[in-house]
């Protein structure tokens, strides 16, 4: 028998009309082309009402100490495996994070770079045929030249893709989408993107944006 998708509450605490709602295109409404829209999913009505009531702030300072708690207060990135990336014990404010949209997959492919206190925008490249790992891939590059031409190589990136920071780490692109005419631009900027990562050594900490903690990452487009 198959599995019945469990049903999701949206709140959003910023947004054109703030409130909790009970489907996604409800919430979505309410987000699109609201600049630093604030909102995330729950999986009762008790606890999007209860986040809602409690306003944003409260919520987040919550979702931080409890992430703290968990991890017994360490300073240093953890990760419960090796092969993943490593996140942190709470937010760190004075970064960057980065997010990539597919209409398709593969399809229209989008990413952007953003402050991670202020979701303002630092940079944003847009390409008729991707796929969202290829924008993921290709937005820690564009993060990580951005702050070296800055000469802020300690300054933290957070991405929400495991897939991404290890294409990244390992120096290659590892798509399999195939090479057209549609796909031209996009693979010349892979090409660069695997030329700076060989001729450039990563300073900049990469890490595991906490989705579960935290809710979406700044630089999400709000198409989930």
């Amino acid at each position: 028998m198959p599995k019945t998708k469990q049903k999701k509450f949206y709140v959003v605490w910023l947004g054109h009309v703030p409130g909790v709602y009970l489907t996604w295109p409800e919430a979505k409404r309410q987000v699109d082309g609201y600049k630093g829209a604030k909102y995330k999913s729950f999986p009762s009505r008790a606890q999007a009402e209860a986040a809602y009531d409690g306003g944003f702030h409260r919520y987040m300072t919550a979702a931080v100490a409890a992430n703290n708690k968990t991890s017994h207060l360490r300073q240093r990135p953890t990760s419960k495996r090796k092969s993943n990336a490593p996140t942190t014990p709470g937010i760190l404010a004075n970064s960057i994070s980065v997010d990539a949209a597919c209409s398709g997959n593969p399809g229209k492919m989008e990413y952007q770079g953003v402050t991670t206190a202020s979701k303002k925008q630092l940079f944003h490249r847009a390409f008729p045929l991707g796929t969202n790992n290829i924008g993921e891939f290709l937005a820690l590059v564009h993060a990580l030249a951005f702050l070296k031409a800055q000469d802020k190589g300690d300054l933290p990136i957070y991405s929400d893709s495991q897939i991404a920071i290890g294409w990244v780490k390992k120096g290659k692109c590892k798509t399999t989408l195939k090479k057209s005419k549609k796909t031209e631009s996009l693979y010349e900027y892979i090409e660069k993107g695997e030329a700076w990562l060989k001729e450039n050594s990563i300073t900049n900490p990469i890490y595991k944006w906490n989705t579960k903690a935290w809710g979406e990452i700044p630089a999400d487009f709000g198409r989930k």
